[in-house]
């Protein structure tokens, strides 16, 4: 296989598609410094699988991205593709098809890249296989960069071996052989899986035994117990027969007693209709009997307020008399006191006129002393006429208090017979009710 072609799209300073046709024989790239000569090398790199964002002179791999300049914007992604001639198949298997293999590689910003060959998704591992069956890939010795030639010169024996493995064409078996010495280390390690598994398979195939023995006894069991449930069940029929028998019988009895209740129950409906037809009636008569028991009591309450006031105005006038006794009685006493002051004072009149004729001056004086006797005694004798008359006025009063407490005595009395026969008549009216 031979290179044909390079398109680079995107990739560092080649923001346009642009396209390197490569000829047959020796062909050059000449320019000045950073003109983009290594962006190409570094294109093919790329393209064959490189992986090492520092190989490729970048911080990053989203760095090979154009990242835009004065006059352009930058772009989000970047695609170089390789046209690889197949006209001698010498190409895989997979990809022998046609006469030329398109080998593309696109990055998205941020968002990794993909390999396709033939316009079909491929591994990186597969570029890289496909270029190492080829004698070259991203990291091969024929890939001379600026110190290439150096470092060739004074590369160590192992360096030496790959460079002439690779001129040699058997770069890419070393490849497969690494491969394949993986892919036998895996396998080995499944072999290694598969005999703990089978270890594990076997001892839950004694397990299995167990249970399937343990099963099998179950079964036994099983069958036992429902050959002794059903025996159970046999037994209980007879018994739910014998109990249906006696629970009919029952229901017989049961059945004629409902019949007599039923009767009974009947009659008492016929009675509660009859009765319901006179409820009314007792109803407005017990209506009445509350009216006129309440209409009583409200009497025998202002009775009971009368006869209270009453009594109190009895106590009141009692005390009243009381006092007005003591005040006669006081005023007896000095009725008395003056009876006997009028007969001292006649005593003395008597005694001043036998001396009168003896002095003329001393029977003036006991003619004043005389007259104010007289004047007290007046005075005496109209206090206790007044207090006679209120005595009598005293005494009229508590005749007409007595006269009157008498007669409520026989209105509260009276009331209290027409209370008990309305409390007789109610009581009938609630027992015909009830």
């Amino acid at each position: 296989m031979k290179f044909n072609k390079l398109r680079v799209l995107g990739f560092k300073s080649f923001v346009e598609p642009t396209e390197f046709i490569i000829e047959r024989g020796l062909t050059g790239v000449v320019g000045p410094n950073g003109c983009g000569k290594s962006n190409l090398v570094e294109a093919l790199r790329w393209v064959m699988g490189e992986n090492s964002y520092k190989n490729m002179r970048a911080s990053g791999m989203d760095d090979v991205i154009f990242s835009g300049s004065g006059n352009r914007p930058a772009r989000n992604t970047a695609e170089v593709g390789l046209y690889l001639d197949n006209s001698d198949r010498t190409a895989p298997a997979a990809f022998n098809d046609s006469d030329e293999i398109q080998v593309t590689r696109r990055i998205e910003r941020e968002s990794g890249s993909v390999y396709r060959i033939n316009g079909k998704e491929a591994r990186a591992k597969d570029v890289q296989l496909l270029f190492a069956d080829a004698s070259t890939g991203a990291r091969s010795p024929s890939m001379v960069g600026q110190g290439r030639i150096g470092e060739l010169i004074q590369a160590k024996p192992q360096a030496r071996r790959q460079l002439l493995e690779e001129a040699a064409g058997i770069s890419g078996l070393h490849s497969r052989r690494h491969e394949a010495e993986l892919r036998l280390r895996a396998a080995e390690g499944n072999l290694e899986r598969l005999d703990d598994v089978l270890s594990q398979l076997e001892s839950q195939i004694e397990s299995l035994k167990r249970q399937a023995r343990q099963a099998n006894r179950f079964k036994t069991l099983s069958a036992d117990i429902r050959a002794r449930e059903a025996m159970l069940l046999h037994i209980r029929w007879v018994q739910a027969k014998e109990a249906e028998g006696e629970a009919e019988s029952a229901l017989n009895q049961v059945t004629s007693v409902v019949a007599e209740k039923a009767q009974g129950q009947m009659e008492a409906a016929k009675n509660q209709a009859i009765a319901s037809l006179k409820l009314p009636e007792l109803r407005e008569e017990e209506a009445k009997a509350g009216a006129v028991l309440q209409r009583l009591q409200i009497a025998r309450g202002q009775l009971e307020e009368e006869a209270n006031r009453l009594l109190k105005r009895r106590d009141e006038l009692t005390r009243r008399l009381v006092q007005l006794g003591e005040d006669i009685s006081r005023e007896e006493r000095l009725a008395a006191d003056n009876t006997s002051f009028l007969e001292k004072l006649g005593e003395e009149e008597a005694e001043l006129n036998d001396m009168l004729a003896d002095t003329g001056a001393e029977a003036e004086e006991m003619r004043e002393t005389f007259e104010a006797a007289a004047a007290s005694l007046a005075t005496s004798e109209a206090l206790f006429s007044a207090i006679t008359a209120e005595r009598a006025e005293a005494a009229a009063g508590r005749n007409q208090l007595e006269r009157l407490i008498r007669d409520l005595a026989e209105r509260r009395q009276r009331l209290d017979r027409q209370l008990g026969d309305a409390t007789n008549e109610l009581d009938a009216i609630n027992g015909r009710l009830s």
